[in-house]
């Protein structure tokens, strides 16, 4: 069976093109969020995947927990990935719908993982260097793992920046090691 990103991408691009259309994103970012959701429940994955269940019961579990959540367009998605046994790749179509959505907008999500969460003047002061650094709006979460020791990792799209002082420490160890 081909990659769940190859298989979603075509569907993504289709939903993310008629978002756009509408002036939508928002809302159907948070459809596809909701289906995936459902999608990537345990219980909804082993009805999803039982043969034994019609494709309309299968609709039927997605538009009742969604109902509020989906618009026509959504609904007509959901028929045509469970038509196609492709309802386990909603996920992914919410994944890429996301990247599309960034890249529109010209936006990033930047998570900063420090040993102890950052204040609101750190974060800002975080968010202006990411700006300016990315040339994009940055939304910034921070996470907290204390055993950085000190500083953060930072990841936002492709970028990742280990300036944390265990990382450091490790990249020391390796120089001696060799």
């Amino acid at each position: 069976m081909a990659e769940k990103s190859t298989i979603a991408r075509p569907y993504a691009q289709a939903a993310f093109d008629l978002a756009q259309q509408q002036g939508k994103l928002k809302e159907w970012s948070e459809m596809l969020q909701w289906l995936a959701a459902v999608a990537a429940d345990d219980a909804a994955m082993d009805l999803v995947g039982n043969p034994e269940i019609s494709q309309e019961a299968k609709i039927k579990l997605f538009t009742d927990v969604c109902a509020d959540k989906l618009n026509e367009q959504g609904k007509s998605m959901l028929t045509v990935l469970a038509e196609n046994r492709r309802l386990t790749v909603l996920p992914e179509i919410a994944q890429q719908f996301e990247e599309q959505r960034a890249e529109a907008e010209k936006t990033v999500e930047a998570e900063v993982t420090t040993p102890y969460p950052l204040s609101d003047e750190q974060q800002q002061a975080m968010i202006a260097a990411l700006k300016n650094r990315l040339g994009r709006e940055v939304t910034l979460v921070n996470t907290t793992d204390e055993s950085l020791i000190g500083g953060a990792i930072i990841r936002a799209g492709d970028l990742v920046i280990d300036a944390s002082v265990t990382g450091q420490l490790e990249r020391l160890t390796n120089t001696l090691m060799h």
